[in-house]
């Protein structure tokens, strides 16, 4: 700024001098017009030029009367008539030559009568200088030439007058006109002179305006940098320190009269950075680099007098000063700070590990609980195929409800786990709201008789039936509002109401006239845990955890939860969430899927638990199946190795090798079962954990305790149309695996994927076509390299067959590896159709649930 003003000054000051400059020589040059005038209107230089004009004519009569009065002709006589000739004739020549008639010869009268005049002289200048006889002789003849010359002469001296009379009128009036502007520019100087002196006085008021603003600011910055809690240095550009305010004083023990003066790397840089406050400082001595200055704030450490270094934050500006360019550094003291965000991160981490381990605790117990309640339920379901009296039914089947009302619990628990860890994903299907609607209702019956209560429901307005949604959640949702406001409702009725809003969005309505709730109750009936007061617990059990994880599901939908109630009145529950509608599915292919059974097929069982190996075969066996059992992965990879299987179910955790590990080795092997269908059997019901069974190489997963069910399923999907002895053709893509993944990543970032991957395949299709059979180790590389993003990304059946390629060329069998080759355009053809991002749009087939 300080550059800036001084041009500016310098800029007004020579724009200054300029205008005075050029009004001086303005009045100089009027002044000189004038005193050039008054020196032509000088009066005896203009009575000169009048007189020799007068005189010219005097002259003329002179020589007419000696002329006219010549009597005798003595010589005296004609002596002085020739002298007054002579006399008119020297009048003459000056009115011809003379400069100052220059102006005058070119007017035209004048010059007329000149010319007249002068052709008399030259007629009579032989007659006057002939003898005094002869001129005696002609006195008549010039007394005749002058009285016709005698007008012309007087016209000549009239025209001469009339003349420089206008001239003299001229000049006046040029002298006036001079006068004129010299006053205008007198007056304008004036003018001027006085609006600089008034502006001079603004500038001085300005400036003592600006100096008394500046000795304020200069007290006010005093001020602040003497009280402010932050070290304010002043130094040079040499390091040296002008000033070292009170906080500095304090922060690092100098007191300013120690500062003031010394070097600021002595007083306060540390030794370990002193180098390179050093290299700093010449770099900018001598380049005028500034890498810090005006950079913000920066964290350093700085050291005290007694030699300690605690951390700082700081900040650098410079400014332009008559004396040259200063720094200020403002300088923060933030060990504290420093050591609670130390404190912090300690505790974040501790909270991190609590957290990890309280998910991974969860998981475990998991495992653990669902093992035995796999062996607990399995055996139950088996006790039930067998001939049992009405009270042995009636024990199994409280032993099953009970069973499977603690892995509800369980599942609860690791469904709030997976929401609050933010890995909760949802599952969209295609589903008709209004069966499961009535199947809930179907359900809740039985309770709501128990409780003399009428429980109905039905649509408000435009009824929807098929829409694509989390079918699973919404039922838990609805599961668990209904369920409670049947348990707290006696004698009285229940409503569930179904409306379509716009967005669109659904919108369920519970409504019951039971004990209600009050406004505390209200206010806390989502938290965890909450079971109502004594009163109601002892009417109704439960771990009072179904309506957070309502809520959480909801939330999850994008959707909201909401309730009204009045205790001894009722209350009401809004669920609302957004709905995609779907046009019905074919009514044809849902019987089909339904009734669709697998044949007898050769199965492998691998399980460590004995029970629940037991289980399983015994489920298996009395549908018809033959199974094989491996007690770990090593056994099952063996077995693999020489015996061809229909399907493989594969437990994850075992010992000497788990089925993660030994999917892996199946897959990579060159045995019987390279491409056989791999299910994991697994109590881990966290999302992430499945999805890294499936980019091992499995094909479905199904979550203990196993039922016939969840087993006959797996046998439906992925051996029903296989050849007892020829190994099935597995499906081109895992649908459910995909989707999975785009829940995981979203659809943009599986979009890229996807194309990343046909990109790699049609590279491999076009280098396989040219050079399969020419390099092999190659070939089998390429094809091992888009075999694992095949698997990735759940492209089965073109794994499956990159799995052959890459055999075929490890074995070097040249006609098994042409046959592969062929067949993979035709795969990938079916695989790239099935293998998009936006599957979630499209309806799915429903479940055998629907």
């Amino acid at each position: 700024m300080a550059p800036k003003r001084h041009r500016t000054a310098r800029l007004r000051l020579f724009a200054s001098v300029i205008a005075g400059a050029l009004c001086l020589a303005a009045l100089v040059y009027l002044s000189v017009n004038v005193v050039r005038d008054l020196r032509l209107l000088n009066s005896a230089s203009s009575d000169n030029v009048q007189w020799t004009l007068s005189q010219a004519e005097v002259e003329f009569l002179e020589y007419h009367m000696h002329l006219a009065a010549l009597q005798g002709g003595t010589e005296e006589d004609l002596a002085l008539l020739r002298r007054e000739f002579d006399i008119f004739y020297s009048r003459i020549s000056t009115l011809e030559q003379s400069s100052i008639y220059a102006a005058l010869r070119d007017e035209p009268e004048f010059a007329r009568n000149l010319r007249i005049v002068r052709t008399f002289l030259d007629r009579t200048v032989p007659l006057i200088d002939a003898p005094d006889a002869d001129l005696k002789t002609g006195v008549q003849a010039l007394l005749g030439r002058a009285a016709d010359v005698r007008p012309h002469v007087r016209a000549l001296a009239n025209s001469g007058l009339n003349y420089f009379a206008e001239e003299s009128d001229r000049r006046r009036d040029a002298i006036s006109a001079t006068l004129m502007q010299l006053a205008v520019g007198v007056s304008l100087l004036v003018l001027a002179l006085l609006g600089f002196a008034a502006y001079l006085n603004r500038l001085n008021l300005q400036n003592i305006r600006r100096r008394r603003e500046a000795l304020e600011s200069f007290r006010r910055m005093n001020v602040i940098t003497s009280t402010a809690l932050d070290a304010v240095i002043v130094a040079d550009r040499s390091g040296t320190v002008l000033d070292f305010n009170a906080a500095a004083e304090q922060i690092f023990g100098y007191a300013a009269s120690e500062a003031v003066g010394a070097n600021l790397g002595d007083l306060i840089v540390p030794d370990s950075y002193r180098a390179a406050h050093d290299a700093g400082m010449q770099r900018m001595q001598d380049r005028g680099e500034k890498r810090v200055v005006g950079k913000g704030r920066i964290k350093l450490e700085a050291k005290r007098k007694s030699g300690d270094t605690f951390p700082v934050e700081f900040a650098i500006q410079s400014a332009e000063t008559d004396q040259g360019e200063i720094f200020i550094s403002f300088l923060r003291d933030i060990s504290h700070r420093v050591k609670a965000e130390a404190e912090l991160v300690e505790t974040r981490d501790r909270a991190l590990a609590g957290e990890k381990a309280k998910t991974d605790f969860l998981a475990t117990m998991s495992h653990e609980i669902r093992t035995p309640l796999n062996g607990l339920l399995g055996n139950l379901e088996l006790l039930r195929d067998t001939r049992l009296s009405a009270k042995q039914a009636r024990y199994i089947k409280n032993m099953d409800t009970s069973g499977k009302l603690l892995m509800s619990h369980i599942s609860d628990v690791l469904d709030i786990t997976k929401y609050d860890a933010g890995k909760l994903l949802l599952r969209p299907v295609s589903m008709n709201i209004s069966t499961l609607l009535q199947d809930i209702i179907d359900n809740q019956s039985g309770a709501a008789l128990a409780q003399e209560t009428t429980l109905e429901w039905g649509w408000t307005g435009p009824q929807v039936d098929w829409i694509n949604a989390d079918r699973d959640r919404i039922q838990h949702i609805l599961m668990n509002i209904i369920g409670n406001a049947v348990k707290f409702t006696r004698g009285g009725r229940v409503t569930v109401e179904a409306e379509r809003l716009e967005g669109p969005e659904l919108q369920i309505t519970v409504s019951d006239n039971g004990i209600g709730m009050d406004k505390e109750l209200q206010a806390h009936i989502f938290d965890d845990f909450l079971t109502g007061d004594s009163s109601y617990d002892r009417e109704v059990g439960g771990t009072g955890l179904g309506l957070g994880i309502a809520q959480r599901f909801v939330n999850a939908l994008g959707g909201r939860i909401e309730v009204e109630s009045e205790e001894g009145v009722g209350s009401t529950f809004r669920v609302t969430f957004p709905i995609e509608p779907i046009d019905a599915p074919d009514a044809k292919a849902v019987t089909l899927r339904r009734i669709k059974k697998a044949a007898p097929r050769n199965l492998l069982l691998v399980e460590d638990n004995e029970i629940n190996r037991v289980v399983a075969r015994e489920m298996l066996e009395g549908a018809g199946h033959t199974v094989s059992e491996a007690n770990n992965g090593r056994e099952a990879v063996e077995l693999a190795e020489t015996t061809r299987f229909d399907l493989i179910l594969m437990d994850i955790s075992m010992p000497v090798m788990d089925g993660r590990e030994a999917t892996k080795a199946i897959r990579a092997g060159s045995g019987a079962n390279a491409r056989t269908p791999i299910i994991a059997l697994t109590a881990n019901a966290m999302a992430s954990e499945q999805e890294a069974f499936l980019a091992d190489g499995m094909d479905d997963i199904v979550t203990k305790p196993l039922s016939r069910a969840a087993l006959t399923r797996v046998l439906a999907d992925h051996a029903a149309d296989a050849a007892p002895k020829r190994a099935p053709e597995p499906a081109p893509v895992a649908a459910n695996y995909l989707d999975d993944l785009r829940d995981t990543v979203g659809v943009d970032a599986l979009g890229k994927l996807l194309e990343r991957f046909g990109a790699e395949v049609e590279a491999l299709l076009a280098y396989l076509d040219d050079s399969a059979e020419k390099d092999l180790p190659e070939t089998a590389r390429r094809a091992h390299r888009v075999a694992g993003s095949a698997a990735t990304l759940g492209a089965v059946g073109l794994r499956a067959s990159l799995v052959e390629v890459e055999t075929a060329a490890k074995t070097e069998d040249r006609a098994a590896l042409a046959k592969a080759v062929a067949g993979l355009p035709a795969i990938w053809a079916a695989t790239r159709g099935e293998m998009g991002a936006e599957r979630r749009a499209k309806p799915r087939a429903p479940s055998a649930n629907d």
